[in-house]
Formats: C-alpha cells, sequence, structure tokens
C-alpha cells in the first residue's frame, strides 16, 4: 500500500517528515498514535500567497506555545520552521495559494495512556495548494453552541480537538441555509466565528469581542487592529452581544485562511460589504507586500 495519502484532483502537496519531503499527504500517523487516538495534536495556519508569507514567524512561534500548553515539547525552533516553509514552497509553481501547516503530537502517553508522553513528540510540516476565497464574503447564522471556557478545555492552543465543536456549529448554521456559525462564550457574549475572528462597524466605530481566553486571539486579528489605529480608526476591544452585530453598519471577519472578509448577512439582517472592510483588507495587502519586499532585500 502507498504510504501517501490520495491528494484531490488538481491539489498538489508537499509533507515534511522525520527529516524528509515527501510528495503529497504522506501517511505518518498511525492507529496506535496518541495524537489520533487521544487528540494531542495542535497546529497552526499560514499563508504564502503572491509570493508572500505575511507574519509567518508568528505563526510558528504560536505552534510552538500551542505544543507546550498540550503537554508536548517542541523539537523545531521558529526559525527553522519558517525556513522548513521558504523551502516547501518552492516547490509548488506559485500560481495558487498554499496553505502552511505546521503541526505537533504525540506518539505515546502516560499514565494509563491518556496524558501525552511530551518525549514522544514529533513535528509534522504540511504544505497544500488552497485557494483563497473570494472576497464577496459569506452568511451567518447564530450557533446554538458555546465556545468553551479556559477551565475547561485547552483554548489556549490551536488544538485539533477543539475543531469538531466548530465542525457541529457549522453543520448547524448550513442546515439553516447560513455558511458560517457565530458562537457565543458560555455567558453569551460573541467570541468568534466558527472559523474566524470577527469585527463589526457602528456609526465609525470598529469593534471586536475582547480577548478573554474562550477563542483563539488571531495574528490577523492583532494586524488588522494595528493596522486600522494606525490609519487612524477608532478600534474598541469590548463585549459584544448578538444584538450588536444585528445592530451594525456592517460585519468583517479576519483570519489566516482568507485574511479580510466581509459578512453579507447575519440571520436576517443583511449587510454590504463596507468602506471599513475595505479598508482593513487594502491595508493588510499594501502590508504583506511591504513586508515582502522588505524580507526581500
Amino acid at each position: 500500500m502507498s504510504e501517501t495519502a490520495e491528494m484531490p484532483a488538481g491539489r498538489a502537496a508537499r509533507t515534511w517528515f522525520d527529516g524528509t519531503w515527501h510528495e503529497g499527504a504522506f501517511a505518518c500517523v498511525s492507529p496506535a498514535t496518541h495524537g489520533l487516538w487521544l487528540g494531542s495534536s495542535v497546529f497552526d495556519g499560514a499563508r504564502f500567497f503572491e509570493g508572500m508569507a505575511p507574519d509567518l514567524h508568528l505563526h510558528a512561534a504560536r505552534v510552538n506555545r500551542s505544543a507546550i500548553a498540550m503537554g508536548l515539547k517542541p523539537t523545531m525552533t521558529p526559525d527553522e520552521i519558517v525556513a522548513l516553509v521558504h523551502e516547501g514552497c518552492a516547490m509548488f509553481d506559485g500560481r495558487t495559494a498554499i496553505y502552511v501547516k505546521p503541526m505537533y503530537w504525540a506518539t505515546d502517553g502516560g499514565f494509563m495512556g491518556v496524558p501525552p508522553d511530551p518525549a514522544s513528540t514529533v513535528f509534522c510540516l504540511y504544505l497544500f495548494e488552497s485557494a483563497m476565497m473570494e472576497p464577496s464574503g459569506f452568511t451567518l447564522g447564530l450557533s446554538p453552541f458555546r465556545r468553551p471556557s479556559p477551565d475547561v478545555a485547552m483554548t489556549d492552543a490551536k488544538a485539533g480537538c477543539l475543531y469538531p465543536n466548530s465542525g457541529r456549529a457549522i453543520t448547524e448554521a448550513r442546515n439553516r441555509g447560513f455558511d458560517n456559525a457565530l458562537l457565543c462564550d458560555m455567558l453569551g457574549n460573541v467570541a468568534e466565528t466558527a472559523t474566524s475572528n470577527v469585527f463589526l462597524v457602528k456609526d465609525g466605530v470598529v469593534m471586536t469581542p475582547i480577548a478573554n481566553g474562550t477563542f483563539l486571539s488571531g495574528i490577523t486579528r492583532a494586524r488588522i487592529i494595528e493596522l486600522l489605529r494606525a490609519d487612524g480608526a477608532e478600534v474598541v476591544e469590548t463585549v459584544l452581544r448578538p444584538r450588536h452585530f444585528l445592530e451594525a453598519d456592517e460585519v468583517f471577519s479576519t483570519g489566516n485562511h482568507s485574511k479580510v472578509v466581509p459578512v453579507t448577512r447575519f440571520e436576517d439582517r443583511t449587510f454590504a460589504a463596507g468602506s471599513v472592510y475595505r479598508r482593513a483588507r487594502e491595508l493588510y495587502w499594501a502590508y504583506a507586500k511591504r513586508t515582502a519586499e522588505a524580507n526581500a532585500v
């Protein structure tokens, strides 16, 4: 049997594992692996597009922090991860954006096999073609499911075991005709969408849920806040309820997959792609190009 998993038609991929590059999605996990069996996997997501990989070093550093939060022992430095990403991305034709996914997991467990054994931590880098979402926007439904609090889940890690909750939220929303879901925390305050951070604009003021440990306060989120403030916008991190989104003038989302994308509908309220969203996207692309040029010098 081939060690390389089949990829969807037309999608190129490369996997770095155990010191070697492999073509495609290399099969590197057995049924006995702790990460598969008991969920000790963590990952991060960065992007390589238009010859740029903005904030790549921050993503590389974050996957190591996630590993530590999970009880794993990082085996790569951020600099080593960044170097591998550039090496691997050079193997693609550059026509399609690449999703960059560094990962750690444990192969063995401790007491009764349950906690991960940090000495068994392994690293994998998976690169695959994945086009950026068109900036035409997406719709949101309010989810009946909640984001867990830090005392009940490892919310300080970008952990694979957190994503089934996002998956069921998206499924429920799609069954009601929406693309994605808006989730609240355990207190009923808006946290984020099932896949990204979220912003609203009201009377010219940009607002986003304050980071409270129940959701991943994203790298792209932080970059957009910084860029908008430097551009003169008032950006407030605060407690937001679902009604604030129904009353907003515009809503947009930030995340690694497609960076800055408008929300065109939340429940029965529709939105146009607003001027603040357009400015945020413009500022982000300018930042990405500026840093790419600086790194090339």
